[in-house]
């Protein structure tokens, strides 16, 4: 009998996001790209050739009705998360499913489940919990090398032209700045604390029925917050700076580092530390700590239930700014 060391993985689409994830496989030990679909052949034709992808399908359903198919990646619009992520489960595959999970906190609690009855693995398309530096940063955080953490304040933002053709931008889809980017500090806030928030406040702006731009406190239980905003109105930014009582974490680059992923360790007393972790890619890691999972028939990290939990903070966030009040979460 042979032991498997790779899964065989599908894609469900050919959005642009692709583009990024894509590349990421052939640095991948255990996960081989082996199929991508379309709503036309002769869309996953071209995207086959053009990633070389042994495999084109003309419909989602044609992909996961292959039995050769172990994971499937599901990068389509906020809104069809749900649909495609349960037609996946029925049909036996394990999925990794492009953030947000599902557009509301409910919704992703069912979806959970729904995998967990028919016993696939999903995990949630974060790719920063994935790479060396956060196991690094996290394992200073819990050995008390800056005290008790007593706030964290994250950011992503990046410029994006105000075009309601954008998916980004539209109500329908579920788009805004607060699902599509906000969700990175909020589940970093969250990481960071190993705690959740309990009330929280929000103002944004706002074009074409969606947020483009968020600020927002974070409180917790004992009165410590978190800060954030994120947005499309802003240049490009994207960081988490962790507070505690004897020292500071600042992770520039925290959500899509560079090939020299930096952050730098402040301590009462002693000159900043510089440290960098090299040659790492956090796609790829992301796509094999999955597959290992699956191989090794042992939880995925992070548990999927980190999505619900994400996802009850961004839906008070976004009723905060709406009703512009303080929100329980």
């Amino acid at each position: 009998m042979t032991t498997r060391t790779e899964l065989r993985w599908g894609v469900l689409g050919v959005a642009k996001i692709n583009d990024r994830l894509l590349p990421a496989f052939p640095k991948t030990k255990h996960s081989r790209l082996y199929g991508i679909a379309s709503r036309t052949l002769e869309k996953a034709r071209a995207a086959a050739t053009k990633a070389g992808i042994p495999k084109a399908y003309g419909s989602y359903e044609a992909l996961l009705a292959d039995p050769d198919i172990d994971v499937v990646y599901v990068p389509l619009p906020n809104t069809m998360h749900d649909e495609w992520t349960r037609k996946a489960a029925d049909a036996g595959k394990h999925i990794l499913c492009e953030k947000p999970l599902t557009p509301t906190a409910p919704t992703a609690r069912e979806l959970v489940d729904y995998c967990h009855a028919r016993g696939v693995t999903l995990m949630d398309g974060f790719m920063w919990p994935h790479h060396p530096r956060t196991r690094l940063i996290r394992a200073l955080i819990d050995e008390g090398a800056i005290g008790r953490v007593d706030q964290v304040r994250g950011s992503f933002t990046f410029p994006l032209p105000l075009d309601p053709g954008n998916i980004r931008l539209s109500p329908d889809l579920a788009g805004g700045s607060l699902l599509d980017v906000g969700c990175y500090p909020i589940f970093g806030i969250r990481w960071a604390f190993g705690a959740e928030p309990v009330r929280v406040y929000a103002t944004a702006k706002y074009a074409h029925e969606v947020d483009v731009q968020m600020n927002g406190l974070l409180w917790l239980a004992d009165g410590r917050v978190g800060s954030f905003d994120c947005g499309f109105l802003s240049p490009m930014r994207q960081a988490l700076e962790i507070v505690g009582t004897t020292g500071v974490i600042h992770v520039p680059e925290m959500w899509v580092p560079g090939p020299a992923a930096v952050y730098i360790v402040e301590r009462d007393g002693k000159p900043p530390e510089v440290r960098s972790v090299e040659g790492e890619d956090q796609i790829s890691h992301m796509l094999d700590d999955l597959s290992r999972a699956v191989l090794e028939r042992r939880a995925v990290y992070p548990d999927p239930s980190n999505a619900p939990a994400t996802l009850r903070v961004l839906d008070a966030l976004a009723r905060s700014a709406r009703e512009q009040r303080e929100m329980d979460v």
